[in-house]
């Protein structure tokens, strides 16, 4: 295993509680601040404005998630309810609207002024549309990492931290994983390298592309609006850019960020972690339109990474011409809520060749030049 990020740490419990050898690797410290996971949190929600086809997805994933808990005695998954929000044609409501009626979810129907008075913290504009299904909430991401990891040490996984992946050659129905440090076989590797992952897959050079990402919280004017039994986690699609919000937890500020943020772009190595004015500028912009009662001091910023497809769909596969490969992300900002059921279908398709879920969505073949299998160095 490749990564013991949101996705890989979850292969590792689900591979090793199968009764699998099995040896996680990643280039950081486990628990480490440098990918796509940390900032305490991750949204879940069922009402998939994306595309229905995650709903099922979805549900498997509250299943896992709530298993983990039972198995760590660790909450790691908390119900706030969510919105969807937008113009009425929004691709936000229209999408949330879609899934819920195709799926039997429930949900309601509000305006922003029904909203305000539901929901003190949100001020959404009047022409505003809102779904809200109460089922939504949040994943404690960092938490939720550091349980997988340890269920799958207690079910006899092998961990490796500060250990750099250079090359993966494989042939003939194994596979050689050269590190910086050693050189290891096996009959199978699961890749889940999150921004890193087009340099130990180079088919994927073009259609993973790291994006800088920032995070901030902020102290509320009027804290009592935005606890998590008053305060849903939203996707707000606004005039000033799409903007998703959590209530206050951990720590004692609103959480907000800006969906593709400025657009920077590049290798995951090079984008900047240092947060600047500029980026505390954008997220006021959301607080401002929508959140005025949390325009108080910033507490916390922090930057982390999108690693975006061109469809933003993930990639879920076995990498095509190299069968011993399984390549899991990028998730283009909205995959963790995913990870505990993305676990176990990756453990299927490293230990049978595919999976009961439907991954038909995240097949690598939906990009083009994707069907040469390409391996390089990390």
């Amino acid at each position: 295993m490749i990564g013991i990020g949101g996705m890989g740490s979850a292969t590792l419990w689900h591979l090793a509680r199968r009764g699998q050898r099995v040896l996680g690797i990643d280039r950081f410290d486990l628990g480490h601040s440098m990918g796509s996971s940390h900032g305490l949190n991750r949204i879940i929600r069922l009402a998939y404005f994306e595309h229905p086809n995650y709903v099922p997805l979805l549900r498997r994933a509250y299943e896992l998630w709530r298993e983990a808990e039972q198995q760590t005695r660790e909450q790691l998954l908390f119900i706030t309810g969510g919105i969807d929000a937008g113009t009425q044609d929004s691709r936000i409501v229209q999408g949330a609207l879609t899934a819920c009626r195709e799926h039997d979810l429930a949900h309601e129907v509000f305006t922003a002024r029904e909203t305000a008075r539901r929901f003190p913290g949100y001020k959404l504009p009047d022409h505003y549309a809102v779904v809200f299904q109460p089922e939504a909430g949040f994943v404690a991401s960092e938490r939720a990492i550091l349980a997988h990891a340890s269920l799958a040490v207690s079910a006899g996984a092998e961990l490796h931290g500060r250990e750099k992946v250079v090359t993966i050659e494989p042939a003939n129905g194994r596979v050689l994983i050269v590190t910086d440090q050693d050189r290891y076989e096996a009959g199978q590797v699961v890749v889940s390298a999150g921004g890193w992952i087009s340099d130990l897959i180079p088919a994927l050079r073009s259609t993973a592309v790291p994006e800088r990402q920032v995070l901030g919280w902020f102290l509320p004017r009027k804290p009592e609006f935005f606890r998590p039994d008053v305060f849903p986690v939203s996707n707000i699609e606004s005039e000033v850019g799409h903007f998703y919000q959590f209530p206050t937890w951990g720590i004692p500020g609103f959480k907000i960020g800006l969906y593709h943020h400025f657009h920077e772009t590049g290798h995951a190595d090079e984008l900047s972690r240092e947060p600047t004015p500029a980026d505390e500028e954008a997220l006021r912009k959301g607080i401002r339109h929508m959140f005025p009662d949390a325009d108080g001091p910033t507490l916390r910023l922090a930057t982390c990474l999108f690693t975006n497809t061109p469809d933003e769909h993930f990639v879920i596969d076995i990498l095509p011409g190299a069968p011993e490969v399984v390549v899991a992300s990028p998730c283009s900002g909205h995959g963790f809520k995913f990870a505990s059921v993305i676990g176990e279908a990756l453990a299927d398709l490293a230990t049978t060749g595919s999976s009961k879920l439907d991954l038909s969505l995240f097949a690598m073949k939906r990009f083009e030049g994707a069907s040469e299998a390409s391996l390089g160095a990390g």
